[in-house]
Parts: C-alpha cells; sequence; structure tokens
C-alpha cells in the first residue's frame, strides 16, 4: 500500500471534504441530524464565509455541481452578471485600461447566497434555521481563525487603517490582525443573519421561507446595504478612489440558475464541467489533447505532455471562452480539432500563446493579451521567476507595488493562489461540489451594516468590445471557479475540486489522472493517494486577476518532485521553478462506488486546514 498523508476514508452514512475542518464538521452534523448533502453543503457554505473570510463571502459566487441520487448532473450557476452601468465606455471614460482588482467597480452582482438558497429550496430538506445556525454561532460567539487569515490581513493594514475603515472594525480587533488561539467575531454578520431569519419567520413553510430570504437578499434591507456600499467612493488598486455600477435594479433583476453541465468521455469515465462562462470546459479540452496511449504517470514525459497540453487549452479559453459571445465548444472538443492541436505539442516547451482555429474562425485575443504575450506593457513578466497577477485573491495594494495583486504572503506550504472547495456525498447517494469565492475580506470594505464585503469578479473580464469576455452588462465574467464530478456508466461516482484560480484546471487534471491510472486502494479509488502526489502549475497563459499577467515557458513543481523529471523538463525549455514540498493544490474530493454503496472521501494536507469526515 502506498503512503499517504492521511487514510482515503471509507464508510456508508455520509462523507464531507472541505478546505476547512469547521465547515467539513459543520457538514456532518447536519447529515447526522438527518438532512441530506445539500442540506450540508448549505450549511458548510455559510461556515467557510466565517472561518475562510480572505478566501470567500456571502457576496461572492458559487458555481455548484449536484448529483441528485437517481437522477441527471445539474450545474447551478451562482456567478452574478455585471451590472446594467458596467459598460467598457464607463470605465475608458475613468482612465482604466483593465478593471481594477478591488473596489466597487470590480463588483458583479453577488451570486452566492441565492444560488445556496436555490440549493435549499429545490433540494434540501432543512429549514433556514438549521443550515444557518453553525455560522451564526461562529461569527456570534468566534472561532479560532486559522494563521493565513492574520497574515492576509497583515498584507492590508494599512488600506485597513486609513481607507478601508469598516473592515478594520472586524478585521484588526484591539488594533491588531487576527491571531491563532483567540477568537475571531464578526457579530455584524450573525446580526445580519438573525436579521434575516426574524423578517422571514412568519413567511409560511420551508420553501416559502426560503423564497422571503431570496427577496430579503435582492430587494430588502441586504440589498440596500449594498447599494449603499457601491456608492462610497473607494479607493482600488488604480490607486484612485471610484465608485461602483452596482444598483437595486441590477439586485432585483438576477436569479441563480440551473444548466446543464459540459461533459466530455475519456477512457470510461465522462466528466462534468460548467460551461464556457467559467474555465470548466479547459479540463475537458486537456483530456481531449491527451494521445491514446500515455506515459508513465509522473515521469518526465508524462508531465510535458500535460503542460504542453494545458497551454494549449488555456490558449484557447482566452480566446473562445466567454460570456459575452458564442463559444464554439463542440468544435473545441471535438476529435479532429484536438488531434490537429496536439500535433502542435513537440519535444520542447513552447513559449507561445497559441490558441487555435475551430471551424476554421480566426481567435481573437484581446489587445492586452497580445502585449503581454510579447513581453510588454503592465503585467508582463518583470523576470524568468517573477508571478504577477496568477492567483487569487487579489489584495489592494499602492499602485507603486512591484505585484499589485499578489497577497504578500510568505511560501511555507501554503498555496499562491486560493477559494474554498466543498464536496459531499450522503447515504441515499446525492452528491455535490462546489468551490465558493469572491467577496474576501481584501477584496472591498465590509459592508458595516452587514459584516461582509461585496466581490470583485469583474477583474477577469476585458476592457475591449466584442470578445467573448468583454465586459458586457448583463453578462457573466468568465469566473476560473470549476468544480467536478465523475461518472462511470452513467452514474455519479466522484465529486471534487480545489482552490486556486488559474491553476485550478492544472491541479484537477493532475489529480484526476493520477486517480484513473492508479491500482484502487481498498478496493476502492485511490483519492488520498492522488490528492497527495506531488502536483505542479503553468503560468504560460494570461493571468485571469488584476494585473493579469504571465511568464511563458514557467512551471511551478513541488520539490518532492524527483530531481529527474525537475532536469528532464528543462532540457526540454520549461523555465522550472522548484516550489515548497506541500505548495501546489488544495484538493477536496468524495466518491461513491455504486455496487457497494461504499462512500469515500479525501482532503489536501497542503495549508493544514482541509479536512475530510465521515462514517
Amino acid at each position: 500500500m502506498r503512503f499517504t498523508t492521511r487514510p482515503t476514508l471509507q464508510g456508508t452514512f455520509g462523507m464531507v471534504s472541505s478546505t476547512h475542518w469547521l465547515a467539513s464538521q459543520s457538514a456532518m452534523a447536519v447529515l447526522e441530524d438527518g438532512g441530506n448533502a445539500y442540506d450540508a453543503a448549505v450549511a458548510a457554505a455559510f461556515v467557510l464565509h466565517v472561518v475562510e473570510p480572505h478566501l470567500n463571502g456571502p457576496a461572492g459566487e458559487v458555481p455548484i455541481l449536484l448529483a441528485p441520487a437517481g437522477g441527471e448532473v445539474r450545474v447551478l450557476c451562482g456567478q452574478g452578471v455585471a451590472p446594467a452601468g458596467a459598460t467598457v465606455a464607463h470605465y475608458r471614460g475613468l482612465g482604466l485600461g483593465l478593471v481594477p482588482g478591488t473596489g466597487p467597480l470590480a463588483a458583479a452582482v453577488p451570486g452566492a447566497f441565492d444560488a445556496w438558497m436555490l440549493l435549499l429550496r429545490d433540494h434540501g430538506t432543512k429549514p433556514l434555521d438549521d443550515v444557518l445556525k453553525y455560522a451564526i454561532g461562529y461569527a456570534e460567539h468566534g472561532h479560532a481563525p486559522v494563521e493565513r487569515v492574520g497574515q492576509t490581513v497583515e498584507t492590508v493594514r494599512r488600506l485597513f487603517e486609513t481607507e478601508w475603515t469598516s473592515s478594520a472594525e472586524v478585521y484588526l480587533p484591539g488594533g491588531r490582525p487576527p491571531r491563532p488561539g483567540e477568537l475571531l467575531r464578526n457579530p455584524a454578520l450573525a446580526a445580519t443573519w438573525r436579521r434575516l431569519l426574524a423578517e422571514t419567520a412568519h413567511a409560511g413553510d420551508r420553501e416559502a421561507r426560503i423564497e422571503a430570504a431570496r427577496a430579503v437578499w435582492r430587494t430588502g434591507f441586504v440589498a440596500e446595504a449594498l447599494v449603499r456600499q457601491s456608492g462610497r467612493p473607494t479607493m482600488d488598486t488604480s490607486g484612485e478612489h471610484h465608485t461602483g455600477t452596482l444598483t437595486a435594479a441590477d439586485l432585483a433583476g438576477w436569479s441563480a440558475a440551473y444548466e446543464n453541465p459540459v461533459t466530455y468521455d475519456w477512457n470510461g469515465w465522462t466528466v462534468c464541467k460548467a460551461g464556457p462562462w467559467s474555465q470548466g470546459p479547459v479540463f475537458l479540452q486537456q483530456l481531449a489533447l491527451l494521445p491514446p496511449e500515455l506515459p508513465e504517470h509522473g515521469s518526465a514525459d508524462f508531465l510535458h505532455l500535460l503542460i504542453e497540453g494545458c497551454k494549449l487549452a488555456m490558449a484557447d479559453r482566452e480566446a473562445w471562452y466567454g460570456d459575452a459571445a458564442e463559444v464554439p465548444l463542440a468544435e473545441l472538443l471535438s476529435p479532429g480539432y484536438n488531434a490537429g492541436r496536439r500535433a502542435l505539442i513537440g519535444s520542447r516547451a513552447s513559449l507561445a500563446l497559441r490558441p487555435g482555429s475551430p471551424g476554421g474562425r480566426p481567435p481573437r485575443l484581446s489587445a492586452h493579451a497580445h502585449t503581454i504575450a510579447a513581453g510588454q506593457g503592465p503585467g508582463a513578466a518583470a523576470g524568468e521567476f517573477d508571478a504577477l497577477g496568477v492567483g487569487e485573491p487579489t489584495v489592494a495594494k499602492p499602485p507603486t507595488s512591484p505585484v499589485p495583486g499578489e497577497p504578500e504572503v510568505a511560501a511555507d506550504g501554503a498555496t499562491r493562489g486560493d477559494t474554498c472547495h466543498l464536496d459531499v456525498v450522503d447515504r441515499w447517494g446525492n452528491m455535490v461540489a462546489a468551490t465558493p469565492s469572491g467577496g474576501w475580506l481584501q477584496s472591498n470594505p465590509v459592508v458595516p451594516e452587514l459584516g461582509f464585503p461585496l466581490g470583485t469578479r469583474l477583474q477577469m473580464t476585458w476592457l475591449e468590445e466584442g470578445l467573448p469576455n468583454s465586459l458586457t452588462p448583463g453578462r457573466r465574467p468568465r469566473t476560473t471557479l470549476s468544480p467536478s464530478m465523475a461518472l462511470r456508466e452513467g452514474v455519479p461516482v466522484m465529486a471534487f475540486g480545489t482552490p486556486g484560480g488559474d491553476q485550478q484546471d492544472q491541479w484537477q487534471p493532475h489529480f484526476f489522472l493520477a486517480v484513473a491510472l492508479r491500482p484502487p486502494v481498498r478496493g476502492g479509488l485511490d483519492l488520498q493517494g492522488a490528492i497527495d502526489a506531488p502536483n505542479w502549475h503553468n503560468d504560460s497563459f494570461p493571468g485571469s486577476f488584476y494585473p493579469r499577467g504571465m511568464r511563458p515557458g514557467s512551471v511551478t513543481v513541488e520539490s518532492r518532485t524527483d530531481p529527474g523529471v525537475v532536469a528532464a523538463l528543462r532540457r526540454r525549455g520549461h523555465h522550472v521553478t522548484v516550489g515548497e514540498p506541500w505548495s501546489e493544490g488544495r484538493l477536496c474530493a468524495v466518491a461513491r462506488d455504486p455496487r457497494t454503496g461504499i462512500l469515500s472521501a479525501a482532503a489536501n494536507p497542503r495549508g493544514m486546514q482541509g479536512y475530510a469526515v465521515g462514517r
């Protein structure tokens, strides 16, 4: 049996994996109380808002993949759209070439809360009070914060003290950042949820109360406070004070919605992802680019093949993915197109951004992408080992900062780009995977009346007309959030995902192939072994986060990677950075064997906070 940091958990009652142990255990408490996977996921999500506030919040966004027992896989889109006033002309008129990485100009219509309410209404069984009580308890009475919360707050301490003073009230208690071993409270957030419960207490049955909560968010006191915040001049990454474009009409007019997943069949598996308003199909394109025979997993040939395929898929993402124009997805995933693309993978690392021409259409990249791909302009790589704008969340820092979009947090085993993730499977076979993000404490000032900030997802759009990902009112910014679900013979067997911005659909294919290509352990999928395997990422494409940089030819590997593999990659022309031993990925996964009903779960040891629980 291979050594792993933890066992792959197995049981028959229920399994949860998330990026924080308190969220995992809260979800498990809901399962123990008779709730199903969807009740548990909602409870965990609201706890994540409290205990990982530097990684997500209620006004952020979330794509959710759900597989009801015996039903079809569906996508629940919790990615809000650009407000009606968020036009390219408006931002250009402010003298901006990129959407700022922070502040109200970067705020889309908040999507996370409504998506979780729809999931609870349509697929859950528990009343609203039962799923919110865990988050309310941690916000009101406090939780012991992980080190990363305090470290993140330290990077923006001066901004909080001088500009975002409402954030200082929550995240600089006693004038200093939160510390492990001391309770961190957010009484304003607890009061928000208590008021929401009070205002909906007499709405009627379970479903009616959830609908009433959605109305409070979209048109009640929550909406009023969000609009007020959008109108407050706020210092952002441009170095200027700006107001946002979010209005009451924008909030009232948007709702989360269900969609069919995009799927791809590979080697007996069917992988399900959200549509090309996310980067999810990049995962599927990477599978489509694989040859029939693969090199040994973990070898230099294997990594070279995956890295070069990832570059091609990400180049297609830049040219073709988005919500503002038609996406030729059938062609992008077709065998003929990918056979032609596969032929571009040679024995040497490519340093070029090479989007394809599906259906003969000429690719169209933004002017910014052309500029940085040529090594020029803002966001271009300043040196072989510089990493600009490759992670999330964005931190507001002075415009003179050499890396205005990256958190200044020491690389001591934590990942470079983060958000949250959670997976749940219950004893009935219901399964869910979700990647909550946005509305980080460092994205916007805390709304003083609510205890949480607006999001910044519009930073992922281009201020140039006519592109699939152009800033467009009523259209979704292309998100990096990318949960996954895998089926065998049409039956859902695994839900998984990871934080990490542009790295999400690099770490996940590597994990998936480790599961698919390796022998099982204890009769089931080797989830923990696949999570623990040394991982990697590259930045050879425009980053999705301000300032949208790239590093042609870059590859970052964990130091646990075989030195011979590292040397071989360098001989092939890859610019290899050897990172910390446990620094690439924060994967979570749950699984169900439909033959036996045995459930499995595993969680990432990197960052020292993700945990799986179950029985």
